[in-house]
């Protein structure tokens, strides 16, 4: 089947070919026409098949039709992180560039004011993060009541993020005559109860079983035998090494471990750059656009970069910490092996990740993943870090060092503490011979506490004695 045959009109189709598109994925066959038809509809497919397409498409052919007015944007896509709105967005572009369509991308770390001058002039297209649409909604400055198509992409992703209330109440301030176009690559409880509650009799798309990798990942790991860190990234840095390894994502659990990581590789001479949510917005998109040219060779990510983010040509996938919940794996490592093309994921494995590794072999329907055979590697180890990092000693002090240290005379000791040695006046003006003392401090008390000073006390200022000039 091709594009041609889902329904979409002629400046689509040439938009599609000039972006090297021939034949449509499983889900957007799926889901294309009764998007276009206008029916809500449930799209589930794990990641890298192509969900941003299902909904982009029908979306620009629908607004074809229109015009948008100030303040009041027609469509509305969320997204949970910010890369993965800038990827939205240009999917729009690319696939709208015969259609005179405007678009405008409310994420954090970005100017209100460019982003309400956009809303001024009117958008067709607003693509969001929850928290920034919410934030100029309050503002008063945007009007959700003309919206006619809302999309809410990788759903699960919201909810491990904790954006559930806000996407309930931005359901809320939308019409109900809209249309819902509902994306995710699982379907948890809470999930389901959403879409329940909110798509009205939706077409259901599930191409592939939820939370399984594609089959064109070659899955390994690593049994790393210590939990210590140093012998992590140790194994890391020989697993990246590799000739084989052409660029490559490495996942950490937390944004702390991301960037040590990072200084880590980047000490031994690897081509390594991080990025995590704390990072400034600009700091991340030059990243993100420096490892899709291949200037940086590894990206060191924590899980704002392992959902939605469409980077061709990733060769490897490499978790140096194992994932916590067994479908961060599956969406990991589907940042490789994208669009047909062969990928890699590797993962170290400590003894204290068995219960989480038995978790990602149940989620993915495997007895077992195979295990690359390190041993040589750890035990020549320790033999690597005697070379590498000597033994540091103190070294021995000279007899001009140890003739310059004071030494305690038996006066000294037989004196109480807190009372100061009298020097001679010639070896105290002699500083090299003998160091500086400070003097001991003494405290003087009062022998009668009760009494306390009245006026000027005994001492009488000069002034209060000179006559008064006549």
């Amino acid at each position: 089947m091709s594009f041609a045959d889902l329904g979409l009109e002629p400046k689509l189709l040439d938009a599609i070919e000039s972006s090297g598109y021939k034949t449509p994925t499983p889900i957007q066959i799926e889901a294309i026409p009764p998007a276009l038809a206008g029916r809500d509809v449930l799209g589930i497919a794990q990641t890298g098949t192509g969900k941003t397409a299902s909904f982009t498409l029908p979306m620009i052919q629908r607004l074809a039709k229109g015009r948008a007015r100030a303040r009041m944007p027609r469509t509305l896509v969320l997204a949970p992180t910010r890369e993965l709105a800038a990827q939205v967005a240009e999917n729009f572009k690319k696939y709208g560039a015969k259609h005179k369509l405007t678009m405008a991308r409310f994420i954090g770390g970005v100017s209100f004011g460019d982003q309400d001058a956009k809303l001024t002039r009117g958008v067709d297209v607003l693509v969001a993060t929850p928290g920034r649409l919410l934030d100029h909604f309050e503002r008063g400055r945007l009007l959700l009541n003309g919206i006619e198509v809302m999309v809410v992409d990788e759903a699960d992703r919201m909810l491990d993020m904790g954006f559930i209330p806000d996407i309930e109440r931005i359901f809320k301030l939308t019409p109900m005559t809209r249309q819902t176009l509902f994306f995710s690559a699982t379907m948890p409880p809470e999930i389901q109860r959403i879409t329940d509650q909110f798509l009205h009799n939706p077409v259901r798309v599930e191409v592939a079983k939820p939370a399984t990798a594609a089959e064109t990942i070659k899955q390994r790991i690593v049994r790393v035998p210590s939990k210590d860190d140093k012998t992590k990234r140790g194994a890391l840095r020989e697993l990246i090494g590799h000739k084989d390894v052409k660029n490559g994502i490495i996942f950490c659990n937390r944004k702390s471990t991301v960037d040590v990581v990072a200084k880590s590789l980047q000490k031994h001479g690897f081509n390594a750059r991080p990025i995590h949510g704390d990072l400034a917005q600009a700091f991340r998109t030059e990243t993100l656009d420096k490892f899709r040219s291949g200037e940086i060779q590894f990206l060191v990510a924590s899980d704002v970069a392992a959902r939605g983010l469409d980077i061709p040509a990733v060769s490897h996938v490499f978790n140096y910490d194992t994932p916590i919940h067994s479908d961060d794996y599956v969406h990991r490592i589907g940042r490789t092996g994208r669009a047909g093309l062969e990928g890699a994921a590797m993962m170290l494995v400590t003894p204290a990740d068995g219960k989480y590794l038995d978790a990602i072999l149940k989620t993915i329907g495997a007895e077992e993943i195979e295990a690359l055979d390190f041993s040589a590697f750890f035990q020549a180890a320790p033999a690597r870090d005697e070379k590498r990092r000597p033994r540091r000693s103190r070294p021995a002090k000279t007899e001009a060092q140890k003739e310059k240290r004071p030494e305690k005379s038996a006066a000294s000791e037989d004196q109480p503490e807190g009372v100061a040695d009298e020097q001679p006046a010639a070896a105290a003006d002699d500083h090299e011979t003998m160091p500086r003392q400070r003097p001991a401090r003494t405290r003087q008390r009062r022998e009668n506490k009760s009494e306390s000073t009245i006026g000027l006390g005994d001492h009488v200022p000069d002034f209060m004695t000179r006559g008064i000039a006549g």
